[in-house]
């Protein structure tokens, strides 16, 4: 059954939210073709079911998706809203966006429910005003979240996902982070994939991404936005968005919230 009342939601621009350890996206979405991200991410229709399909194999309906990072998948959602929410892997995600969901099911690794935290997230991208509160709203969610998660991440990663978080330039290499938790390169490479389930380097490009994002939300230009994230070129930064989201940036970056 729908649950939009008429008129709810209509005529808003798209919702996007980057601080702190939470990404997060809100929108009407049509198709979104087989991409794959640097961080797990729950997927909530806000007015029905939506379709998802992992690696070419049968489209599943569902309300709520948990993808794990580094899983390949692509989306139908028939141009209704899908609100987007992404963790930045700290050992708990996958378990704590599980808490978030009710009657899952796994299919093809991925966690697919017919429920779930849905309600918190259709009134962020309800509300004209979102953008000047959506940062605490996201936080409450994610600790409500995380408190219900039992998996302790690795500290030697957890240590260097913090460092990224607070520099992303170019200093920030596997020798050298590995160096500052006391590993070789080649041991926090192997645990970093197995803890963030992506390899080093896809995620560097995912912190990228998301700085870009970021900017453009600011109220910069594609460009400028390209420049500050360290994209060779605002090309560059076109390719690998649709690569990393399975769609154009002017489809959910034009118009934007603020």
């Amino acid at each position: 059954m729908n649950e939009r009342a008429a008129g709810r939601g209509e005529g808003l621009g798209p919702l996007w939210h980057v601080e702190g350890e939470s990404t997060f996206f809100a929108g009407p979405l049509t198709y979104n073709a087989p991409h794959q991200h640097g961080a797990p991410v729950y997927l909530a229709g806000l007015y029905g079911s939506f379709r998802i399909r992992m690696g070419g194999e049968a489209w599943t309906t569902c309300r709520t998706a948990l993808v794990p990072a580094g899983v390949l998948h692509e989306l139908d959602c028939g141009g209704d809203p899908l609100a987007v929410l992404y963790r930045e892997p700290d050992g708990a995600g996958r378990g704590a966006f599980a808490s978030l969901m009710q009657g899952v099911r796994d299919v093809d690794g991925v966690l697919v429910g017919a429920g779930g935290e849905i309600r918190p997230l259709r009134e962020l991208y309800e509300r004209r005003d979102a953008g000047r509160w959506v940062g605490a709203a996201l936080a409450d969610l994610s600790a409500f979240a995380a408190c219900r998660a039992t998996r302790m991440p690795d500290q030697r990663i957890a240590e260097v996902l913090a460092r990224l978080c607070e520099r992303q330039d170019a200093g920030m290499s596997a020798g050298r982070l590995a160096d500052a938790v006391g590993v070789s390169s080649s041991r926090l490479q192997h645990l970093f994939t197995e803890e963030v389930g992506v390899p080093f380097r896809r995620y560097r490009a995912w912190m990228r991404m998301r700085r870009a994002v970021a900017v453009v939300s600011a109220g910069e230009t594609f460009a400028g936005a390209a420049y500050a994230a360290g994209f060779a070129d605002q090309s560059h930064f076109a390719r690998d968005f649709r690569k990393t989201f399975g769609a154009p940036a002017s489809r959910s970056l034009l118009n934007i919230r603020r």
